[in-house]
C-alpha cells in the first residue's frame, strides 16, 4: 500500500513538473493579441488648421517647446484666436498675428494685446528661423531679459532663406507644414503704416488630428 502510493505521488509530480514546463515555453512574438505590433503609422498627432480668407495653413508644434505648445492647444481649443486678424506684415520677413485687440475694427491699439500673461522663453539652438517657422513675438529685450513670449501672438517666417538674425532671440514653437503660398499671399497685401494691411485678414484656429501616414502623404513629414 505505501509503495502505491510513493508511485502514485511521484506520478502526479512528473505530470505537475511536465505540464509547468510546457506553459513556460516561450510563445512566438506575435502569436497573441497582446503581442501583435503597433503601427506606428496609424498613431494621430494633433495639428493647428490656419483658416484664412486666402486658404488654409497647417501648423505643427514642437514637442520641444511643450509650454509653448500646451499654450497654443489651449487657446485654440478655446477659440481664442478666431476671428483675430494678421495685424503686421512685411514681405521677405514675417507675417504676425494672433493679437486680441484685433478683434474690433480699432486699428489703433493693435500689437498690443494678449491674454494677460506671458510663456516662459524656450529657445532651443536646434530649431531655426527656417522658411516657415513660427516663432512668439515678444517685448523687447530693455523690459523683457528673460526673453518671455507673448501668451499669444506669432509670426510666420516667410523668406525663404529664413530670418536667423532672430535665431537665439525669439522662441519658435513651430513651422508650417502645408499653406505657405497662403501666407506668401497675406504678406503681399497693401498695407498702410504700422506695416498693418488695408483689409481685415481674419483668422480662423483649429486642432485636427492626421495619423503619421497621413502626415508623410500630405506634407511630406515625419514626426
Amino acid at each position: 500500500m505505501k509503495k502505491l502510493l510513493l508511485f502514485t505521488l511521484v506520478l502526479v509530480l512528473a505530470l505537475s513538473f511536465n505540464a509547468c514546463k510546457k506553459d513556460d515555453k516561450t510563445e512566438p512574438a506575435g502569436s497573441t493579441q497582446d503581442d501583435i505590433p503597433i503601427d506606428s503609422t496609424q498613431i494621430k498627432e494633433q495639428v493647428i488648421e490656419i483658416k484664412t480668407k486666402f486658404g488654409n495653413m497647417y501648423m505643427w508644434l514642437y514637442k520641444e517647446t511643450p509650454l509653448h505648445r500646451a499654450n497654443f492647444l489651449k487657446l485654440a481649443k478655446d477659440e481664442y484666436f478666431d476671428s483675430t486678424t494678421f495685424h503686421r506684415i512685411i514681405a521677405g520677413f514675417v507675417a504676425q498675428g494672433g493679437d486680441p485687440n484685433t478683434k474690433d475694427n480699432d486699428p489703433s491699439d493693435d500689437g498690443n494685446g494678449s491674454p494677460g500673461y506671458t510663456v516662459p522663453a524656450e529657445i532651443k539652438t536646434s530649431i531655426k528661423h527656417n522658411y516657415g517657422a513660427v516663432g512668439a513675438a515678444r517685448m523687447p529685450d530693455n523690459v523683457n531679459p528673460a526673453k518671455a513670449s507673448s501668451g499669444s501672438q506669432f509670426y510666420i517666417v516667410v523668406n525663404t532663406a529664413g530670418t536667423h538674425g532672430l535665431d537665439g532671440g525669439y522662441t519658435v514653437f513651430g513651422k508650417i507644414l502645408g499653406g505657405m503660398s497662403v501666407a506668401q499671399t497675406i504678406v503681399n497685401q497693401p498695407k498702410g503704416a504700422n506695416d498693418r494691411p488695408n483689409e481685415f485678414i481674419r483668422m480662423d484656429v483649429n486642432i485636427i488630428e492626421k495619423t503619421r501616414a497621413e502626415l508623410k502623404t500630405e506634407f511630406n513629414f515625419v514626426p
